[in-house]
């Protein structure tokens, strides 16, 4: 599965994709997971774990929750909130 950060997620991140060889059978796992790997924080000091608190999960386009089984998923887009107009 790939992994792709936006916004605050990848600065938190350090990265703006990631694979991901053997996904857990959750989002919630793969959370916890993503949460283990990375210990960063943006630029304003907002750690990782902070920033996908607030995230949506888009997998193959559809939105997840934590408890969504994440069989077959090929793409899992990490996406914060996002301003402008």
């Amino acid at each position: 599965m790939d992994v792709h950060f936006y916004a605050a997620a990848r600065a938190a991140a350090g990265v703006a994709c990631e694979e991901i060889q053997q996904p857990p059978a959750t989002l919630g796992e793969l959370i916890d997971e993503l949460i283990e790997r990375h210990q960063g924080q943006t630029a304003g000091g907002t750690p990782f774990a902070e920033v996908l608190e607030i995230c949506s999960f888009l997998a193959d386009g559809q939105r997840v929750e934590p408890s969504s089984s994440l069989k077959s998923v090929a793409r899992l887009d990490v996406m914060p909130p996002f301003a402008g107009g």
